[in-house]
């Protein structure tokens, strides 16, 4: 009797503790759209979006495609509009599949349309509800490192004409964008990104996946 008095007097106790719990706040959302490189393909390792939101205390939905287009992530955004109506922060990055094809001819088009699609994905995440965007550019849109074969400097002007499609469509539409050129090839953009890269040339390993996770800015809430 002693035994079962004390065991309904700590399961009262119990009951009233888990009452006066404070509840959990629900995890942060991290969502990442794009291609290969945040998809990452031939790394066989967590990717960046997965790390970052791992750091940022988040769970991460990456809903990056491998050989997407910028077009192609702006097309798809009808079908993650649940799960953007729940983000904390989109990743974007994508354009390198829209101009790696071409990269060796006259590549003005293909880099305006990646300017109009990315800034179009941004408007329509924000026309889902209000949240921060981050838009990432490219060190490279070709093999590089040990693994590359094209002309480094025309590989180097195609990647730049990207970049700058990226940035643009994030200044056009208040979404932050962050480089990722110098973290693989040094400050004077001469270092060899060989460590950083998986065996194809073309995708970061699990280091370089870290390194572009570490270049993401603190995950805030939209104020």
């Amino acid at each position: 009797m002693v035994l079962r008095a004390f065991a309904v007097v700590m399961a009262g106790m119990l009951v009233a503790a888990c009452a006066g719990a404070a509840p959990v706040a629900p995890a942060r959302i991290v969502v990442a759209l794009g291609d290969s490189v945040p998809a990452g393909t031939a790394c066989g390792c967590d990717p960046f979006p997965v790390l970052y939101a791992r750091a940022q205390r988040a769970a991460a939905v990456n809903l990056a495609v491998p050989g997407a287009t910028s077009a192609d992530v702006l097309a798809g955004l009808p079908a993650a509009r649940d799960t953007l109506a729940r983000a904390d922060e989109v990743l974007v990055m994508a354009g390198a599949n829209d101009v790696a094809p071409v990269f060796r001819g006259d590549y003005a088009a293909a880099t305006a349309g990646v300017r109009t699609a990315v800034a179009a994905t941004i408007a329509g995440i924000e026309g889902v509800h209000r949240v921060p965007v981050v838009v990432l550019g490219y060190w490279s849109i070709v093999p590089d490192g040990h693994a590359g074969t094209a002309d480094p400097r025309a590989a180097a002007r195609a990647t730049a004409a990207v970049n700058d499609a990226l940035r643009a469509a994030a200044r056009d539409t208040g979404a932050r964008y962050v480089d990722t050129k110098a973290a693989f090839h040094g400050p004077d953009g001469d270092s060899d990104p060989t460590p950083l890269l998986a065996s194809d040339g073309d995708h970061p390993d699990a280091r370089g996946h870290a390194v572009i996770a570490a270049l993401l800015p603190p995950l805030q809430r939209w104020p």
